[in-house]
């Protein structure tokens, strides 16, 4: 009787060398499947050591050249081209969290925080319950934009005083705001409320020297570290003094839109043009009380590469900066 022991190894050997081969093959293939896997995701973060940061408004930036579309990527580059230290991502309806962080990525142009403008046709004071609920959704998708794009907070425009008597719709918009604050303290992100021409919160009929006291009852009606002022200091010219609401804001002023106003010619103008006669010296000097750092970004007429650079600078003249 013939022996298989020989006949065992031989396919013992062979089976060894076989998945030797196997093996060496995978591992080849497995150090090229590493090798082509996208570098980890560079930390985007603003310019280091500087108190005061300028940003930009999205939507001051400009969407086509010489009649391309630009895309968002181009887009944000152009305002660091322009020389701003960031961008408030105030278009942040039209796109997802997802495509604001591949873009900050891509361009390590640092985004600050998200703005839906939808935020003044569905409004957290509306009567309408399902208005109501669709303004929470859009807010809680710009909390989710501004943390994927690396910001720390969310402008919001709490509604419109024609929604009701003052109470109710303060109050309306207290609880819509209240059920967001889990999310939002969750990522990292504070809900700023801004003071606008939505005739809450101060007298439209009033004189130019109102105070700020009913948009701080409110601010610490929520007794939350989750809820602040995005304070515009055009926006109220007409009705206040921007350096003595600022120092009556104090911590809870945690960033500042910019744009002049002029009140001999009742509009909206360029920072520091000609008609723009806001006290820039008692923003600085109040800037300067309160410890004001962070970011102070424009909110005017946008365009091209020129005309933000324009703005910028602008911007530099009224802080004194330049």
């Amino acid at each position: 009787m013939t022996s298989d022991v020989p006949s065992r190894s031989r396919s013992r050997r062979q089976f060894l060398h076989a998945a030797t081969l196997a093996a060496g093959a995978t591992a080849i293939a497995g150090g090229s499947t590493a090798a082509a896997q996208p570098a980890a995701p560079t930390i985007v973060r603003p310019p280091a050591g500087k108190p005061l940061l300028l940003g930009t408004k999205l939507s001051m930036i400009a969407k086509d050249e010489g009649g391309r579309a630009l895309s968002l990527v181009e887009r944000l580059k152009m305002a660091a081209a322009a020389g701003f230290d960031g961008v408030d991502f105030d278009e942040a309806g039209s796109f997802t969290a997802e495509e604001a962080r591949a873009a900050v990525q891509e361009t390590g142009v640092f985004v600050h925080g998200a703005i839906n403008h939808a935020h003044w046709k569905q409004r957290l004071t509306s009567a309408v319950e399902a208005e109501r609920d669709q303004a929470r959704a859009n807010l809680e998708h710009c909390v989710r934009v501004s943390h994927a794009a690396g910001g720390n907070g969310v402008l919001l425009v709490v509604g419109q005083a024609s929604d009701g008597p003052t109470d109710v719709i303060e109050e309306r918009a207290r609880q819509e705001i209240r059920k967001v604050l889990p999310l939002a303290a969750a990522l990292g992100q504070m809900i700023l409320i801004e003071n606008v021409g939505n005739r809450m919160m101060y007298d439209p009929d009033g004189g130019p020297e109102q105070g700020p006291q009913r948009f701080i009852r409110f601010i610490d009606s929520f007794g939350s570290p989750w809820v602040g002022m995005y304070y515009d200091l055009g926006n109220h010219w007409r009705i206040g003094q921007p350096g003595e609401w600022m120092r009556a804001f104090g911590h809870r002023c945690v960033k500042l839109d910019v744009k002049g106003y002029g009140r001999g010619v009742r509009k909206m103008v360029d920072i520091t043009s000609e008609h723009d006669d806001l006290p820039w010296d008692q923003v600085r000097r109040a800037v300067a009380d309160i410890g004001f750092v962070g970011w102070a970004t424009a909110e005017v007429g946008g365009g091209n590469l020129e005309r933000l650079t324009l703005v910028r600078q602008q911007m530099q003249k009224a802080f004194g900066l330049a």
